[in-house]
């Protein structure tokens, strides 16, 4: 009896994840890792489709159908299916393939050289993004291997111009190819693991994400001669404005992800951090928790409201001149149900200086659609962190952009997923879009066994 239940669990684990040798997979996927952070892919012409061709070449190699496809063709992506037997809708999986620039005279190891050294892998693009694009190239490699039996079709799609220019990479693809990748539910980039100290300490999925809905400051004031300075001086008035918004702590709104991330960081977390999480959902204590935040976590304190960063200013062009304008461009992250109109009008009540005004910028991304935090596919991803890291999971609002915001209004449920990253190397300058970039090896094997563990538990068929 007891081997007949043994025999009957093996095969209703999904995809044959059995048969997996991750010792010479790990190794192969390495090789693959490195080749791929090796293709500058920072925006010079024909990079990206460098790329492609490199992940066309391996998938084609396995029997693999491979399309690219371009709006311009130095920036092709790919698009490749390995199909199920369709009693549920596809899985889309996808990384993209550019990166951004580098100045190589910051770099310890060449930038496009994928050193491994002190255990880790050194590179542009080894946290963003290529990461996810070779565990999900591999993924599709090790499902034709293995003949896997899936109830969904797998779609795989390294996609151009996220850095950026997403008119090239999943603008395209939705305007142009979205039969060819429509699917229930999509595995991207935006979540990962958090390891402090060595120690994978809880994984994150970004389930919604922030929309940037930026603007610009402008204020106006009589020019004239700068030997007699005025009370309207244009770049006084901006700069009043500037400091009243940059040290302005906005309305605190939680939703259903954010709530629950920060309930859950108070559980898992310890000491005085686990009741500063506490405290900051205790409206008597909360100001206190989110002044720490702002100073020492600003990620997390950009997670509770929609937020303001000045980053340029103009104004002059003469040292004896009073210019008679000035402008600052602020990057604003609207939470993804914010009303923008009254959030702007707040933000003149905050300035309160009629010499100023706000102009939003034009366009921007769709609003943001949240994402179930309890579906199946979010606790097969919780299941495979588990056990991949034995770590805990938490929802996570993405307080940069993603092309995920470009699926979730079509239906698709994205969830962002991430490899194990050092949270020290942040302040160090190796995090990602840093003077440095690097990622721990042991990540990088990591990343490809949950990738597996979480797209054979989604799409595989279950006997």
């Amino acid at each position: 009896m007891r081997y007949a239940i043994a025999l009957a669990l093996y095969f209703a684990l999904p995809g044959a994840a059995q048969t997996i040798d991750w010792s010479k997979t790990g190794e192969e996927g390495m090789h693959h890792f490195q080749s791929l952070v090796q293709i500058d892919s920072t925006g010079a012409p024909g990079t990206e489709t460098k790329v492609a061709e490199y992940v066309k070449k391996v998938l084609e190699a396995e029997g693999i159908p491979v399309t690219l496809v371009a709006k311009d063709p130095a920036r092709a992506n790919v698009i490749a299916r390995i199909r199920g037997n369709g009693s549920k809708k596809p899985l889309l999986i996808m990384g993209h393939s550019d990166t951004v620039k580098i100045d190589p005279a910051k770099w310890t190891f060449p930038p496009f050289s994928a050193t491994r050294n002190g255990g880790f892998v050194y590179g542009r693009g080894t946290l963003d993004d290529k990461t996810n694009l070779y565990a999900a190239m591999m993924t599709m490699v090790m499902l034709k291997r293995t003949n896997a039996k899936l109830d969904r079709d797998v779609i795989f799609v390294s996609e151009a111009g996220e850095e950026g220019n997403s008119s090239v990479g999943i603008g395209y693809l939705v305007s142009e190819h979205f039969p060819e990748i429509e699917a229930e539910a999509c595995l991207a980039e935006g979540g990962g693991v958090a390891r402090r100290a060595g120690t994978a300490r809880y994984a994150m999925i970004q389930t919604m994400e922030k929309r940037p809905s930026g603007a610009r400051l402008v204020a106006r004031g009589p020019s004239g001669h700068g030997s007699r300075p005025m009370r309207g001086n244009a770049i006084a008035h901006l700069s009043g404005a500037v400091e009243k918004l940059a040290y302005w702590d906005p309305p605190m709104r939680l939703n259903d992800t954010t709530r629950t991330f920060f309930e859950k960081m108070s559980q898992i977390s310890e000491g005085e951090e686990a009741q500063r999480f506490k405290d900051l959902l205790n409206p008597q204590k909360s100001a206190a928790a989110r002044e720490y935040l702002a100073i020492n976590e600003p990620n997390l304190y950009s997670m509770l409201h929609t937020s303001i960063s000045p980053n340029i200013i103009q104004g002059g062009f003469q040292s004896n001149v009073i210019p008679s304008e000035a402008t600052a461009t602020l990057d604003i992250r609207a939470l993804p149900d914010e009303n923008m109109p009254e959030f702007y009008e707040l933000m003149r009540k905050i300035i309160n200086d009629p010499a100023v005004e706000i102009v939003p910028n034009a366009g921007g991304r769709p609003q943001g659609v949240p994402i179930s935090i309890t579906s199946d596919v979010f606790k097969a991803l919780e299941a495979a962190f588990k056990t991949v890291y034995s770590i805990p999971t938490v929802p996570l609002m993405g307080t940069g952009a993603t092309d995920m915001s470009q699926l979730r209004p079509r239906g698709v449920q994205c969830y962002g997923i991430g490899a194990m990253r050092d949270d020290e190397d942040v302040l160090k300058g190796f995090g990602a879009h840093s003077d440095q970039e690097r990622i721990p090896e042991e990540s990088v094997y990591k990343h490809l066994q949950f990738y597996w563990n979480s797209v054979t538990a989604i799409a595989g068929a279950k006997f």
